[in-house]
């Protein structure tokens, strides 16, 4: 797997495919620099080699050309996190994008326009990827949030460049931390998966079976479980078609010496609602009326004695509504197990969106091995595909 290591920048203009889609308020103001701080290192490298940078990204899903998704309004941030000075070209292909990439110098970064103003960028179009690899003397791939997209500037410009491709540190890293959850684990090995619907995670739990030793099931997952299982739910969310394949779930754990964890008791609400009136049941008996909202102290106490013996842990998935106070306990105490047993030198990978967002508002984000950057990139990595931006750079 070639890096940033591999290579020397001196005098070398660097095209690097970062993910800058930040979140942008009203007044275009970036209200999260996560992904401009994760592209730094690599960005640092480059020039401290004496190379310099052209930076390509996509922002939003613009239909066209559309300002309100131009990069422009993200340049002043990317300055600072950069510490360096950032020329932005309203363009990403075109003369007046290669007069300006022609006068760079050692030490230069150069932001090009929005990639999606082009309809060639998401059809991977392969003269629209050629145009932009003249941009540039090595291409970089740092963008894991859009690894799994088969765009122009992901995947279909890499073969324009040889031998003269690599991964950044970001993409890099998280490679890296997918693979020590999948393939070089130390074991007991605990996989949680929370989050609403098993349909959405079927193919992830079929593909982790054989690497974990634990798996504890969370959310509003739980409930189809328990449905199958004969337990009453209450009016908790439940995904009646897919009662056949919990079981079937269940029975090839079973066969695999795979322990699977369901919530024994949970925190029960009489409406969807933060202010709703609670209390804690069996999850086995739900009132009718009720919906279970978060895992119960009972099942906490079990979750914390197997995180605390894991040596290596997979989070993907809430345990509860945590974007509702109330309900939110039994993520929060999650991420501190996960924290804690992380602590005692165990490894642990956070990713999917739910779970990101939880451990940065409840502050664990620094208290876990890794973070993934990106959602859907890192979820079929999981189910075991092969993402195109990341074979386009093996090749």
């Amino acid at each position: 797997m070639k890096t940033l290591n591999d290579f020397n920048f001196n005098n070398k203009k660097a095209i690097i495919r970062v993910d800058f889609n930040v979140p942008l308020d009203e007044n275009f103001n970036v209200t999260d620099a996560t992904r401009i701080e994760a592209a730094k290192p690599t960005i640092d490298k480059i020039l401290n080699d004496g190379g310099s940078v052209i930076l390509m990204s996509h922002l939003g899903r613009p239909k066209g050309v559309e300002e309100k998704y131009s990069l422009k309004h993200i340049v002043a941030k990317t300055e600072e996190v950069l510490g360096k000075k950032v020329t932005f070209v309203d363009d990403c292909i075109g003369d007046k994008v290669a007069a300006t990439v022609a006068a760079m110098q050692a030490g230069d970064v150069v932001l090009l326009e929005n990639l999606r103003f082009h309809a060639e960028e998401e059809k991977g179009d392969v003269a629209f990827a050629e145009k932009l690899s003249k941009l540039g003397d090595i291409y970089v791939n740092d963008a894991f949030g859009t690894a799994h997209r088969a765009h122009a500037s992901t995947t279909i410009i890499a073969q324009f460049f040889s031998d003269k491709k690599c991964f950044g540190y970001l993409l890099a890293k998280e490679i890296e931390s997918i693979n020590k959850v999948l393939n070089d684990s130390v074991k007991p090995v605990t996989a949680i998966l929370g989050g609403s619907k098993v349909s959405s995670k079927i193919t992830i739990i079929e593909n982790i079976l054989d690497k974990v030793n634990h798996m504890i099931i969370g959310g509003g997952m739980t409930f189809t479980f328990v449905k199958a299982l004969g337990g009453k739910i209450g009016n908790s969310i439940c995904e009646d078609d897919k009662l056949d394949l919990a079981i079937e779930i269940l029975k090839k754990a079973k066969e695999k010496g795979v322990q699977i964890h369901l919530p024994i008791d949970v925190v029960a609400a009489d409406t969807f609602a933060n202010d709703a009136n609670t209390q804690v049941v069996d999850v086995n008996h739900i009132p009718d009326g009720w919906q279970g909202l978060d895992a119960g102290p009972k099942s906490l106490e079990i979750f914390k004695r197997i995180i605390l013996d894991s040596k290596t842990i997979l989070w993907n998935g809430p345990l509860g509504v945590f974007e509702m106070e109330s309900f939110a306990k039994g993520t929060i105490q999650l991420g501190e197990f996960i924290a804690e047993s992380t602590e005692k030198g165990a490894f642990s990978l956070v990713g999917g969106g739910d779970s990101v967002a939880a451990v940065k508002q409840f502050g664990l984000e620094d208290k876990m091995s890794y973070v993934s950057t990106g959602g859907g990139a890192m979820l079929e990595m999981l189910e075991g595909k092969t993402l195109p931006g990341i074979a386009a750079i093996l090749e």
